[in-house]
């Protein structure tokens, strides 16, 4: 299963490089509200939330557009999204993002982005 993990997190310093890389790549500008990565603060240090590829977003998708692919992530079919939000809603890590000017969520596909731009190697892509 593909997934986007979290290999090191009392190394981040919240230098914000991975949101940054997600939300530039996704929609071609840098807004933390646009990343499906995000940078909390737990117990006093910073650690990055990431997608662990639940299916709560695609159990809650009355639309039917999110399906998991043999690989283990859950995309979503643009084609057959309404936008209504509820997998936004759905996600318990608040990870998935529902821009107000776009017609779609985005979530994380494991694609690797951010974790080519961590320059501490928190994050990694787990292949199992």
């Amino acid at each position: 299963m593909k997934k986007l993990r979290v290999a090191d997190p009392q190394n981040c310093m919240a230098c914000l490089q991975c949101e940054i890389a997600c939300s530039t790549a996704f929609y071609k500008r840098y807004d933390p509200d646009l990343s499906c990565i995000h940078i909390v603060e737990k117990k006093g240090n910073p650690r990055p939330m990431a997608c662990v590829q639940c299916g709560k977003c695609a159990e809650a998708c009355e639309a039917h557009a999110i399906e998991q692919k043999p690989n283990g992530v859950y995309m979503i079919n643009k084609k057959l999204c309404v936008g209504c939000g509820k997998c936004v809603e759905a996600c318990p890590l608040h990870v998935m993002v529902m821009p107000a000017d776009a017609k779609n969520p985005s979530k994380c596909i494991a694609c690797g982005i951010c974790v080519k731009a961590c320059p501490m190697d928190v994050l990694e892509i787990q292949d199992k």
